[in-house]
């Protein structure tokens, strides 16, 4: 498959193009985007947490649960990255894996439950 439309622009160009796809709903054309982009900027954390996103949106669920936990190591406060690999453990029917994250989001959050 030829990719030079997914990969062509600055990366500034690239995360718009992302954006617009995602916008969409053409959640595996954002993906094809998003992925040379992380690759090339590997440490920031929204075209990461996009990728996650279309990742999840297009039921690729292990590469979601990859990205999100890449984010979670280097960021365990992230509240939106914890929320959303709760979510795609649970998707997997990893419920119990699942639980720990979900109650670190809503902590996070200031939702605490009181039970």
């Amino acid at each position: 498959m030829d990719t030079t439309y997914y990969d062509h622009g600055t990366p500034a160009e690239r995360w718009e193009r992302a954006g617009m796809f995602f916008d969409a709903k053409d959640y595996a054309a954002a993906a094809r985007v998003l992925d040379g982009l992380v690759e090339e900027v590997p440490e920031q954390t929204g075209p990461r947490l996009l990728l996650a996103r279309a990742y999840y949106h297009s039921a690729q669920l292990r590469r979601a649960e990859a990205e999100l936990r890449v984010i979670v190591e280097r960021d365990p406060v992230e509240h939106y990255a914890r929320l959303m690999l709760g979510r795609t453990l649970e998707r997997q029917g990893r419920h119990a894996e699942a639980r720990p994250h979900l109650r670190i989001a809503s902590a996070l959050a200031g939702e605490f439950d009181e039970g």
